[in-house]
């Protein structure tokens, strides 16, 4: 008992911190299975047990660890140019956001992250100079700087890599689990410089990224199972629900 009181943080219970790790894990298989959600649903529930101010920083180091998982298992299936074009975007977006650690207007941001969703996965193809480096570097700007704020972000560059790669349900996976690393990554830099004590939740974050880890693993053996017409169906679904779900947040 003493050792997990040593791991664990005393702002949460043992049995909260236990069905957290739990979360991890099944959060990550789903990413990794349909492609998307289980950054969302993560969020959704660490609402429910992590205070506050601490939600987006650990949320954050968990997602960076769960997607940087995905990207090694998947690394085969990486797009070098396109990361390459939107890590410097999410380097500035952060460095932006570092300077305007304020309260935003949350309900605006998130009916525009479900616009750009749903135009992006119903609306015509985006042209191809959107895709390119330049449209690269400035998505990755701008999801990274409203990452700091509201965390919602993941569906907003999901839709963005499926543009990317339309049709191919692991260069889909592996490319938003790279891209989602580069984005959270700053976040550590960000939130430690504003004093966030990251130390305090060390050993719940390491044994959740673990767990997110094996859910990435069992998450990605079902995605094999999968034909690229069936993910792209139901990557979809997810997203538009997603999106509906920024947008009820908005207006209720």
């Amino acid at each position: 008992m003493s050792l997990l009181t040593n791991i664990f943080p005393e702002q949460l219970t043992h049995l909260t911190s236990w069905l957290l790790i739990l979360a991890a894990g099944a959060t990550s298989a789903v990413t990794a299975a349909l492609g998307v959600g289980g950054g969302v649903l993560l969020l959704a529930i660490m609402a429910l047990a992590v205070p506050p101010a601490a939600i987006i920083p650990l949320h954050g180091m968990v997602q960076l660890g769960s997607n940087a998982n995905r990207a090694l298992m998947t690394w085969r299936h990486l797009d070098w140019k396109l990361l390459a074009a939107f890590t410097p975007g999410a380097v500035l977006g952060a460095w932006l956001a570092s300077l305007f650690l304020v309260q935003l207007p949350t309900q605006l941001l998130q009916l525009c992250i479900a616009g750009f969703i749903l135009f992006l996965c119903w609306g015509p193809k985006v042209p191809p100079l959107a895709l390119g480096r330049l449209g690269s570097f400035v998505a990755a700007g701008i999801t990274t700087f409203i990452s700091m704020f509201v965390g919602a972000t993941g569906p907003l560059v999901a839709a963005f890599v499926k543009q990317q790669h339309q049709g191919d349900r692991f260069r889909i996976v592996a490319n938003f689990a790279a891209l989602m690393s580069v984005q959270h990554l700053p976040k550590a830099v960000v939130f430690g410089a504003a004093g966030f004590v990251f130390v305090d939740w060390l050993g719940l974050l390491l044994l959740m990224i673990l767990a997110g880890a094996l859910g990435t693993w069992v998450g990605l053996k079902l995605l094999a199972r999968q034909s690229n017409d069936n993910f792209g169906r139901w990557f979809n679904i997810l997203l538009t629900l997603l999106a509906l779900r920024l947008i009820w947040q908005a207006l209720v």
